[in-house]
């Protein structure tokens, strides 16, 4: 397909030659898919052997006349790869060469000259959390006026129950934005919710996860007054009178949210697996959940069972702030976890999450700095974001976890948390006199240039979320006046870490960020994607095509320790591919956003096929997805250590 634009007519045509190559090889006949849909699951496929990538016997699926990545830094083009009957790679090469591997019943798919690469690997996202928010309604990110919300929400209640919802019925609206009431400067408060006509309690969640706003039947349900403290690790916002105003930040959300009624299982069950097949029609083979307990394993567990588990699943344990002064404790909460569900297919355990600070954006400004926000006239304020945890407890949290074979995944946004976060690798490192840990930081949105080349000294992994890359009002004005233009240059330094021998994994923070996968890999090069209002520093930070081609397969899968069984196209890796609707590498940059995705395989087995009626589903659901806009407008609030509450836990 030569056009920039994905069409569902070029899904129609990607099988039509396949009786020609069936023909050159001197088969007689071919039958469909039945042969690879039959192959074993992704979650079993075996480890590569060296065996596995000599074979030449009949492949069960062939993609020939590809553009292949490989992603292994070979010079010679390839063009074709056959995938055998055990969910590996086969063999890799010329069309004439894979020819040989084409058996009676081998499935045939012709590429059109488009990129045939491994699957995506998404460092750092919510599935659950996705599935979860998709059964509540949702402002989308919207920015209005307080009377025009009240509209909005009024429709809200009368589509949820209206009057036979009365008067206990609570009303969860997902996506609201914290920073979007208009004029700007309004300030959202329990008033604004309370005129609406009902008794019934609301609260409506940031799409950001880091932010709550309830109305005062909710706030009276949860017994939130002027003498409630802050909890750990959490804000109950209260204005000058000294009385709360609804709105409750990072883990204070959970004072409201514990008494939501939960969605049943079987609904929750659904959700999940719908949005697992969006996941697998934008290209995710593989998926590091980085914020998982015992409600999210279990929900993993119930799609496993039935069969609606198609990625790769990395779950990270979340610990809560508390949790990281008990190294031992924390230790053996972690490990009974993995006890109790290892045995759930496609799950592989052994990452911990800890959150290290909040959100750089004004007004939540909880990221934590090593110089102090800007009053937004260049003037220091008092202010250097938080930090939930010390360097002291991380280190000896991150030792007892590497000493024990598990990965620490931080939330770092600010540069002093990525500089906390980094502090305590070193000391694990000393103390443990383990190297190989592959410790990561995800976000990195500012990081001092002191500290770049000590990702590279540590074996750090730098995981980053670059659709945010771009100009725009979060990265502009709710940030620029408040950090300066010294510290801005610093936002998201992609190249930067890089040059300084850095290991860079991708991940997209779904549903705190849409999932556009592909835009967000053009981003990363262009800084600006498909809704950016101008480059951010992209002559200093804009990566190249294959950096970040490699940085969201092979980069992601070393940050996983799977480099050993996917991330890369040649033979004994596991078949976790796919076969997009253009050449990636070759297009204008600007139309890799609108990548379409024709085939996705995990293991060798077909999880997304846009010929399928399932599949024509779930593509137009992507591309609906990737016209809905840029990220919601409550990403101000995104990073507040509960932001990744997207979840609900």
């Amino acid at each position: 397909m030569t056009s920039s634009h994905p069409s569902h007519a070029s899904h129609a045509s990607h099988r039509l030659s396949r009786r020609g190559l069936l023909a050159a090889a001197g088969v007689a006949g071919v039958t469909g898919a039945a042969g690879l849909l039959g192959a074993a699951p992704a979650s079993a496929a075996p480890a590569p052997s060296a065996a596995s990538s000599t074979g030449r016997g009949s492949a069960a699926l062939v993609v020939h006349n590809a553009s292949v990545f490989t992603g292994t830094g070979g010079r010679t083009p390839v063009e074709a790869v056959a995938v055998g009957r055990d969910g590996r790679i086969l063999a890799t090469g010329t069309n004439a060469a894979v020819r040989r591997h084409v058996g009676r019943d081998t499935e045939v798919v012709d590429a059109r000259g488009n990129t045939v690469m491994s699957g995506i690997h998404d460092g750092h996202v919510h599935p659950l959390g996705a599935g979860e928010r998709s059964l509540s309604p949702s402002l989308e990110g919207a920015e209005t006026t307080p009377a025009e919300l009240r509209e909005i929400l009024t429709g809200f209640l009368a589509e949820t129950g209206g009057a036979g919802a009365e008067p206990d019925r609570w009303l969860v609206v997902e996506d609201w934005n914290p920073v979007g009431l208009l004029p700007v400067g309004t300030l959202a408060h329990h008033s604004i919710l309370d005129a609406l006509a009902t008794r019934r309690p609301i609260a409506l969640v940031g799409g950001d996860g880091h932010n709550l706003w309830a109305n005062q039947r909710a706030l009276d349900i949860a017994g939130i007054t002027a003498a409630t403290p802050d909890p750990v690790g959490g804000k109950v916002v209260k204005g000058a009178d000294g009385q709360p105003t609804g709105v409750l930040k990072d883990d204070a959300q959970g004072l409201v949210r514990r008494h939501i009624p939960e969605p049943t299982r079987a609904d929750l069950v659904a959700a999940c697996a719908k949005v697992l097949e969006l996941a697998a029609a934008s290209g995710v083979t593989t998926m590091m959940d980085a914020l998982v307990g015992r409600h999210e394993l279990e929900l993993y567990q119930a799609l496993s069972a039935a069969g609606k588990l198609p990625q790769r699943i990395v779950p990270a344990i979340r610990l809560e702030a508390e949790q990281t002064r008990d190294p031992a404790g924390s230790l053996a909460y972690a490990r009974g976890l993995r006890r109790e569900f290892e045995g759930v297919r496609g799950l592989r355990f052994g990452m911990i999450k800890v959150f290290l600070d909040g959100v750089i954006e004004y007004p939540a400004q909880t990221a934590a700095l090593l110089k102090p926000y800007l009053d937004g006239n260049g003037r220091p304020t008092g202010n250097r974001g938080e930090l939930y945890t010390s360097a002291a407890d991380y280190g000896r949290l991150t030792a007892a976890f590497n000493q024990a074979g598990w990965q620490m995944h931080a939330h770092g946004l600010g540069d002093r948390a990525v500089r906390t976060a980094l502090d305590g690798y070193a000391y694990a490192g000393r103390v443990t006199g383990r190297r190989d840990t592959r410790n990561a930081v995800a976000h990195l949105q500012l990081v001092d240039p002191a500290d770049l080349r000590r990702f590279a000294q540590l074996g750090v992994a730098a995981c980053m979320q670059l659709q945010w890359a771009a100009k725009d009002t979060w990265t502009m004005e709710a940030l620029l006046p408040y950090i300066g233009p010294e510290r801005h240059r610093w936002m998201y330094p992609a190249r930067s870490l890089e040059k300084a021998g850095a290991r860079l994994s991708g991940g997209s923070d779904w549903p705190v960020d849409a999932l556009q996968v592909w835009n967000q890999l053009r981003t990363a090069i262009d800084r600006q994607g498909a809704f950016g209002a101008g480059p951010l520093h992209r002559e200093l930070e804009g990566l190249s095509r294959d950096t970040v081609l490699r940085m969201h397969t092979s980069g992601t899968a070393w940050q996983l320790r799977q480099e050993g069984l996917t991330g890369t196209v040649e033979p004994g890796r596991a078949a976790d591919l796919v076969v997009l609707d253009r050449d990636v590498r070759r297009c204008p940059v600007a139309d890799i956003s609108g990548t379409g995705v024709r085939m996705t395989l995990v293991g060798g087995r077909v999880v997304h096929d846009a010929d399928s009626a399932s599949g024509r589903a779930a593509s137009a659901r992507v591309a609906g997805a990737a016209s809905a806009g840029p990220r919601p407008a409550s990403y101000a609030a995104v990073h507040a250590g509960g932001r990744h509450h997207a979840c609900k836990h």
